[in-house]
């Protein structure tokens, strides 16, 4: 039994909070902390009616390392789960080093001013939390986080080798709003509209961002288009499985979608320079995420399923030669919503938030540095995958894609 203290109270901390409440046995004291303190309280008032668990909240910019610092030692979590926005990992890191506690997050760190996100300026902190003698687990969502896993366990049981990898990210829910991001508008079109990127024999394959799509029929949601895109699992994977000769990673969009985000990008709306409004500077990307439906608030209307999975081609460790495999979970929106009050997008990262922060604080997963997912035993968090709601399949198929 450990206490916790979670960072930012968007719609993921919401469902990462609710899902550690229902694990008292692992969580035994929970603490949040955001900018804003009214959201982090709506979210203890949600989890208290939920399951009877009390959650302490605090006010906090997570930019401040001194005021970071000071909560830490104020609250003494074994953990410190960062589910605030991704420019704020470096200083939650530091601010964890100077404290001496554990470290987690779901997605990494990339700069304000620059639409680039990758782990080199997080791996760099790995002989500094060794030498302190603590653990940062690096993207513990479920893409990046899950999706690793699967290759991982694919790896452990069925590949001897994986030669080609496919991770395939299926949206099929409907809100209802003419245009509306699923998780945080400023994180979601900034990696929307960044070059597509993926790994083909050692080394990196730039594309323009939307061009290259492909059909798919997702079980559960149907033939969806879905489009080549840069996804910072890709990164860790090709570094963590050395022999792979090509990574991809795709995401599923509807049409109206695409048309509003060109409209959005034709008028300037997507920059993430600063322009100059009467008379002050603003970012174009950071207004048009304050005026665009907040995605805690898509819960209530979402109907659908989401369908996320890794198909992989290899070696098969059973001496058989090639063989494909595909390791996927469907996800339904009502049914997340039902049980945390947040929509499968959510879901699906912070209930994976949960279990990796239970991986550290049970000791299942243990380390000093900086570490990816990759890089541990993938059956413990298999195993709560199933028990915690994202249950998974895995089927073999008679070839590798395509495409």
């Amino acid at each position: 039994m450990s206490t916790i203290l979670v960072i930012g109270a968007g719609g993921v901390s919401s469902v990462a909070v609710h899902k550690m409440a229902m694990n008292a046995e692992i969580f035994s004291a929970i603490h949040l902390a955001s900018r804003t303190k009214s959201k982090c309280d709506a979210i203890a008032v949600s989890v208290k009616e939920r399951t009877g668990q009390d959650v302490a909240t605090y006010e906090i910019d997570a930019e401040e390392v001194p005021a970071m610092v000071n909560l830490i030692r104020r609250v003494q979590p074994k953990l410190v789960v960062n589910l605030a926005l991704p420019y704020q990992d470096l200083p939650i890191m530091d601010a964890c080093l100077e404290a001496g506690v554990d470290y987690l997050d779901t997605a990494n760190y990339e700069p304000k001013d620059q639409a680039k996100f990758e782990y080199h300026w997080q791996w760099a902190y790995h002989d500094r939390f060794k030498q302190a003698a603590i653990m940062a687990l690096l993207g513990s969502g479920f893409d990046p986080g899950v999706t690793s896993v699967f290759a991982m366990w694919l790896k452990k049981h069925k590949l001897k080798t994986i030669r080609r990898l496919d991770i395939l990210d299926c949206n099929g829910g409907d809100h209802g709003q003419s245009f509306a991001t699923n998780f945080n508008p400023e994180i979601n079109i900034r990696e929307v509209t960044a070059p597509a990127r993926h790994w083909e024999n050692g080394e990196w394959v730039e594309t323009p961002a939307m061009s290259v799509k492909q059909g798919f029929d997702f079980e559960g949601v149907g033939p969806k288009n879905m489009y080549l895109m840069y996804h910072e699992e890709l990164e860790s994977l090709a570094r963590f499985v050395p022999e792979l000769e090509r990574a991809r990673f795709w995401m599923t969009f509807g049409d109206e979608y695409i048309k509003h985000l060109t409209v959005l990008q034709n008028v300037g709306m997507t920059r993430i320079d600063p322009v100059m409004y009467e008379g002050r500077p603003i970012i174009p990307l950071q207004f048009l995420k304050a005026v665009l439906p907040e995605p805690s608030s898509l819960g209530s209307t979402t109907k659908g399923k989401t369908n996320i999975g890794v198909i992989a081609t290899g070696e098969a460790l059973d001496g058989s030669g090639e063989q494909t495999f595909y390791i996927k979970n469907i996800c339904d929106h009502e049914e997340a919503f039902a049980e945390t009050g947040n929509q499968a997008v959510s879901y699906t990262t912070g209930v994976p938030a949960m279990i990796g922060s239970a991986m550290v604080l049970t000791g299942a997963w243990t380390g000093k540095g900086v570490f990816n997912m990759e890089e541990f035993d993938p059956d413990p968090f298999m195993d709560m995958l199933n028990t915690q709601g994202l249950p998974w399949t895995v089927e073999q198929l008679s070839a590798p894609l395509e495409f």
